[in-house]
């Protein structure tokens, strides 16, 4: 699956990123609950850009047509119909990131990330720097989209297997409409450009 990539443009500002679940609660006559967790582990994103060119040379401190890069990934997507690939400038990368543990026969493995006391793998990722087991560097094994680790031969029991790699978040847009803005000569922003993680 090749997916459109969200332009890294020096004009963006990063607004909002929240954290987004699912929980069906049913209230009881007693007071009780009864609660089941739905979903979790997807974001809403919510990025502005003060500035964007519309040329190539008006603005050498933005990204030569940058206008035409954010507004052609909106109609690339049809708006909120298609998916691209985020890269959160803050949050996209782990090293030595522990992964599983080995039985001495699984060979897939879905490569995850610790955030705090939880964890969350609803990513893609884009690159593997290294994977190690039992601390010992390992090659026998393959990337395989969007996020799953396979290995040629099983982990031995009991073996710790961690990996270093980057990560980005397969979005949508939230809206099928946004507010471009020309304040200057070849110069735009737009306030508000809302997406969200989806599930791959």
């Amino acid at each position: 699956m090749s997916l459109p990539v969200f332009p890294a443009l020096p004009g963006q500002t990063f607004a909002r990123k929240a954290p987004v679940r699912a929980t069906n609660i049913a209230l009881h006559d007693s007071g009780r609950e009864a609660r089941t967790s739905i979903y979790g582990g997807l974001y809403e994103f919510e990025v502005a850009f003060d500035g964007l060119a519309a040329d190539d040379v008006s603005f050498p401190g933005l990204a030569a047509q940058s206008l035409q890069a954010i507004m052609g990934l909106y109609l690339q997507c049809l708006g909120g119909f298609g998916a691209f690939l985020y890269t959160d400038p803050n949050d996209n990368a782990v090293a030595n990131q522990p992964i599983a543990t080995g039985d001495g026969a699984t060979t897939l493995f879905a490569l995850t990330r610790s955030i705090g006391a939880g964890s969350d793998s609803d990513f893609y990722v884009t690159s593997v720097a290294g994977v190690s087991v039992n601390g010992a560097s390992a090659s026998d094994w393959t990337l395989l989209a969007p996020n799953l680790l396979s290995f040629s031969t099983a982990p031995a029991s009991g073996a710790a297997i961690s990996a270093s790699f980057t990560f980005a978040f397969v979005c949508r847009f939230l809206e099928d409409a946004t507010d471009f803005e020309n304040f200057a000569q070849n110069l735009w922003a737009v306030k508000s450009v809302k997406f969200r993680s989806v599930r791959q």
